[in-house]
């Protein structure tokens, strides 16, 4: 046995500790090439470690632990969304109600309510700062712990929250083991998440709260397979407080409460209908009412006929106003554009949300979806869908299929992971712009993997039979 083949196994983790190093120390948003060659080669070395048969779970768990660390004492250098939570945690913390007032309204009247106020202004970038936060309450807690630990170090405030979301990896990874033991898939299938570059350089490096809605949705999801569905329902809601997106979730979970019953016939079995009684009709009305409630009281604290008003503006401009790494919805532009001359994504956006709600719909009524396996596929499918379709598609937002897909046997989010590198080419621009040959990259490879997957895997799972 050769030297190189002994150490193999530290020779990776040197490599690519010396490779997370130089991202969190030495590299510039700008620099878009030195990027993806330590993009590229982060990946190289996760995928021979978690193929690697001499690390145990425990191992791979410790290193994982290490590469976030490494990220802790770092301002982040992809994101200044950083800048918007420590403001409104020491809005808070002062307070103020920060769903009620735009941080450029108090920098124009040389009104300076917080510590670093014009500099947390400054890093957050004039586009933040003209809108009204749309981060919900339980995520303004995190920022609250931050300001309340740290209320006048911007730096202190970002350790601060960095520790939060490594605690809540570790929760994911804690109950994701426990939900992979249940389906009897093998343990080591979290690492697909846990030590996945993107999720440690978006998530603990750039500070996105992904992790922490996750460690919500999957608390949440093994309290169900345990049938603790109450308990279930209140991890949901939380989950939703931190970021809105499992509302879409909602519909999907109507069918472990009122399954599909079936008849075998020719020894073919038919889905015919519904199991529906009043009691299993009240345990899906419950369920909801609890996620809805735990919501109801987490915003009251902010609750006014502004907030409604501010809140709701600041949510559709993600419908009607922003646009980044779409796939469908630039050639929707596209076509606008041809027919009409002028960019349509007012109407666009509203459109492909109602695709997205029926889709979901479709797949709620007409797809089974229990076992709980099937049950995640229609999440990992719903949500992908609302992806292709929507006008704003960030980097960090591919955490929530890619940690849904390490319960189910499809595997293109973690493709995905690897090519939405190519996203970051638009900073590489002064002011940002971006090159739709790399988006059209990034999704040909995307939808050329998930064809590959539906092709070769058992599109019965996927549809009703």
């Amino acid at each position: 046995m050769s030297l190189l083949t002994k150490y193999r196994g530290v020779l990776l983790i040197f490599l690519s500790s010396i490779l997370y190093f130089l991202f969190a120390y030495f590299l510039e948003r700008t620099s878009f090439y030195f990027l993806t060659f330590l993009w590229f080669s982060l990946f190289g070395c996760f995928y021979i470690l978690l193929k690697s048969e001499e690390f145990s779970f425990f191992n791979l768990a410790g290193i994982a632990l290490i590469f976030r660390l490494i990220f802790l004492f770092v301002t982040p250098n992809l994101s200044q969304d950083f800048f918007r939570f420590i403001w409104d945690g020491r809005m808070i913390l002062e307070g103020l109600n920060p769903y009620l007032s735009l941080p450029e309204t108090f920098i124009q009247q040389n009104n300076f309510p917080i510590a670093e106020a014009k500099k947390l202004y400054a890093g957050m970038g004039t586009l933040n700062g003209s809108h009204y936060t749309n981060y919900p309450p339980l995520n303004q807690l995190s920022f609250l712990l931050a300001a309340l630990f740290s209320s006048k170090s911007i730096f202190g405030s970002i350790i601060v929250l960095r520790i939060q979301i490594i605690l809540t990896d570790i929760g994911i990874l804690y109950f994701g083991k426990k939900i992979l033991e249940h389906l009897k898939l093998p343990i080591k299938n979290i690492f697909w998440y846990i030590l996945n570059p993107f999720i440690i350089i978006e998530m603990t490096g750039n500070l996105h709260f992904e992790p922490v809605m996750l460690f919500f949705l999957v608390f949440a999801l093994y309290k169900l397979i345990q049938q603790k569905w109450m308990m279930a329902a209140i991890l949901l809601g939380c989950s939703v407080s931190i970021k809105l997106i499992p509302l879409l979730f909602l519909p999907l979970f109507f069918q472990w409460f009122i399954p599909l019953y079936k008849k075998e016939k020719n020894d073919m079995i038919f889905w015919t209908g519904f199991k529906i009684s009043p009691k299993k009709i009240m345990k899906l009305m419950v369920f909801y009412f609890i996620v809805i409630f735990v919501n109801i009281i987490l915003f009251s604290p902010f609750y006014s006929s502004e907030f409604i008003a501010n809140y709701s503006n600041s949510v559709g401009l993600w419908f009607g106003k922003f646009e980044f790494n779409a796939s469908f919805y630039y050639i929707f532009r596209e076509i606008g554009y041809l027919f009409r001359g002028f960019n349509e994504i007012a109407i666009i956006g509203k459109i492909t949300s109602v695709i997205s709600i029926l889709f979901l719909a479709y797949i709620t009524f007409f797809r089974k979806n229990i076992p709980f396996t099937n049950l995640i596929s229609a999440m990992l499918f719903g949500l992908c869908f609302y992806y292709f379709t929507a006008t704003t598609v960030h980097p960090w937002y591919i955490a929530t299929p890619l940690i849904l897909s390490v319960f189910t046997k499809y595997k293109f989010p973690i493709v995905w992971s690897l090519v939405l590198v190519f996203t970051y080419q638009a900073y590489s621009n002064e002011p940002w712009k971006e090159n739709l040959w790399f988006v059209a990259l990034e999704y040909v490879i995307v939808f050329s993997y998930l064809f590959y997957e539906l092709r070769n895997k058992n599109y019965n799972n996927l549809m009703v039979s």
